[in-house]
């Protein structure tokens, strides 16, 4: 089996990699900058970009079997350069914002794009939606934590089953190797809803010393989180935040079903990534 994984080298993408490689098939890895990859050894590091689709021919050269990163502006490009190549599978990496009846929200337009080209190509697929990553507390925390030993943040309440990028890549990697995930859409999260108070706990704990949390109002939540992210995207995650406070994210058996083994937990990650809040990072 020939496997080209693009994305290869983000924060789900080098799991993947590395499940595949340890797999046995033979694994081709897409990347803009193959020198600074750092992938596990034994998969074939390739150049290429999903974003200029005519770099791609010879990386799909002889592949059976795809995982792609979502790039909604070259989507139909790229699955139909797949299916020419003769791909016979993609696994998508997708998002649960698709699950969202908002015309206005920017993440389940952006991931709906790609599963709808993909879908449109005719080639088997299966789409991996996982609900928020546990990774994201270091871009929205990481600073304040390593500075300060604090977190600011709107909706303290707001409860979300964070998954680890670790689980997203093992369902991602089982519908690539094994059979009978062909047209599933696998919403993936972790096992618990935490709040974000709790959520800051559990990064204390894991780090060894005292955070405290800042409850910030919706009006400076949204102007710290302007600093960093674009109008639209703010108002969809302080939207999301509230919403959580009502009714917690969902929390789903996927990683169960499709792996075998539970999912990982929000402390499993924080012990992982304990580092990365350390003051000397």
């Amino acid at each position: 089996m020939n496997i080209l994984l693009t994305g290869a080298t983000g924060k789900v993408g080098r799991h993947v990699t590395q499940t595949l490689v340890a797999s046995g098939h033979r694994v081709r890895a897409l990347t803009r900058s193959p020198g600074a990859a750092a992938l596990p050894a034994g998969a074939e590091v390739v150049e290429g970009d999903l974003e200029r689709p005519e770099t791609l021919p010879a990386a799909l050269e002889d592949i059976d079997r795809m995982y792609l990163f979502p790039v909604p502006g070259t989507a139909h490009e790229v699955a139909a350069l797949a299916r020419k190549a003769g791909v016979r599978r993609i696994v998508v990496l997708s998002s649960s914002s698709v699950l969202s009846d908002d015309e206005a929200n920017h993440s389940a337009r952006h991931h709906r794009t790609v599963e709808q080209a993909v879908e449109e190509s005719g080639v088997e697929w299966t789409f991996v939606r996982p609900d928020e990553f546990a990774g994201n507390v270091i871009w929205k925390w990481g600073h304040s934590i390593r500075t300060e030993d604090v977190v600011r943040a709107p909706y303290g309440g707001a409860a979300r089953a964070l998954v680890h990028e670790a689980d997203v890549a093992a369902v991602a990697a089982a519908a690539l190797l094994e059979d009978g995930h062909g047209g599933a859409r696998y919403e993936v999260t972790g096992p618990r809803a935490l709040t974000q108070v709790e959520q800051v706990a559990t990064l204390a704990r894991a780090v060894g010393r005292e955070i405290r949390f800042e409850e910030l109002s919706r009006e400076a939540g949204r102007e710290a989180m302007s600093g960093f992210m674009p109008p639209p995207v703010v108002e969809m995650v302080l939207d999301y935040l509230a919403a959580s406070v009502v009714e917690p994210g969902p929390v789903t058996t996927v990683v169960r079903d499709v792996t075998g083994r539970e999912p990982l937990s929000f402390a499993r990650w924080a012990e992982d990534n304990a580092g990365v809040f350390s003051a000397s990072e």
